[in-house]
């Protein structure tokens, strides 16, 4: 389903998505505060970039989450384990982030090409 009638449109639809990438570049919680304020500037010019604003923060909130959920587990098992869950948790926690990265890049091109995405795992917020 396509219906990103403008190039800026568009645009705007992708840069909902790459936002995110802005937590790589050390802006705290960038990955969230990116793509909200793209999506609270041009929400209400172009429904495109509403759709994938809400896509692209239930996303990164849903992957925040996950993270932090992933993390107190680690800490809890390593503590009990003395260390050995490492093995098992600190490799899974770089998949996620990979995994992040992956699908947040895919979103922008879809979103550069008018097609709406949608991440999969996401809690639905709003």
């Amino acid at each position: 389903m396509t219906y990103a009638t403008s190039q800026d449109e568009r645009t705007w639809g992708m840069l909902c998505h790459l936002a995110a990438l802005s937590q790589f570049i050390g802006v705290p919680a960038g990955h969230i505060v990116g793509p909200l304020i793209v999506w609270v500037l041009y929400k209400d010019r172009y429904p495109f970039v509403d759709d994938q604003g809400r896509e692209s923060l239930n996303f990164q909130i849903s992957m925040t989450i996950y993270l932090f959920a992933l993390s107190i587990l680690t800490v809890i098992s390593a503590l009990l384990t003395i260390g050995l869950s490492l093995i098992v948790f600190l490799p899974a926690l770089l998949i996620i982030g990979i995994g992040q990265l992956i699908l947040t890049i895919m979103a922008a091109v879809s979103a550069h090409n008018g097609t709406p995405y949608r991440y999969p795992l996401t809690i639905r917020f709003f």
